[in-house]
């Protein structure tokens, strides 16, 4: 068997995620991924894509269904050291929701939380970890709490901590809705 035939054989081998609730009208968010040593880290910090698409060696393209939540951290440098670092918490548009126009998110998503500049990022990052540590998944917690650390890095205020009993507020609440 030569190459082609082998590159052939393991594309029809090799399952693919089926998306059984996305349909052919279904509008997706897709956000673009980049990896450059030394220059560019553009990668998710927690999210559930649909899909991965690999572009070549250095770019990647994950695809969100409607109001899916994720980060997106993008940290920049030149030959004098670091230029940018940006977390923002994301959430994909839905058919009737208005989104932003984002570099890299095609079409737009809602802006949940941006934090710009080092310090900024290394006081929202321990806050993710910390939610991660207490067993949630932070695609899960509220959207307000998200606002809330942005609200709060704009006012230069102590960040409020995640815990389960705001979690169980907020999924109790998603009953009532």
């Amino acid at each position: 068997m030569n190459a082609v035939q082998q590159t052939a054989s393991e594309s029809l081998s090799t399952p693919h995620p089926v998306l059984s609730s996305v349909t052919n009208n279904t509008p997706l968010t897709r956000v673009s991924l980049a990896f450059v040593e030394r220059r560019i880290n553009l990668y998710l910090r927690f999210g559930h894509p649909v899909r991965e698409l690999r572009l070549d060696r250095w770019r990647r393209s994950a695809i969100f269904t409607p109001a899916a939540v994720f980060c997106r951290v993008r940290w920049e440098s030149n030959d004098y050291g670091t230029t940018r670092w940006q977390l923002m918490v994301l959430q994909a548009g839905t058919p009737l929701n208005a989104v932003q126009r984002i570099a890299g998110i095609q079409p737009g998503a809602r802006l949940v939380l941006c934090a710009e500049g080092e310090r900024q990022v290394q006081s929202v990052l321990p806050q993710i970890d910390a939610i991660e540590a207490m067993g949630i998944d932070p695609v899960a917690v509220s959207p307000a709490y998200w606002r809330t650390l942005s609200n709060r890095l704009s006012a230069r205020m102590p960040l409020p901590a995640y815990t389960v009993e705001r979690h169980a507020a907020y999924l109790a609440g998603g009953v009532l809705r």
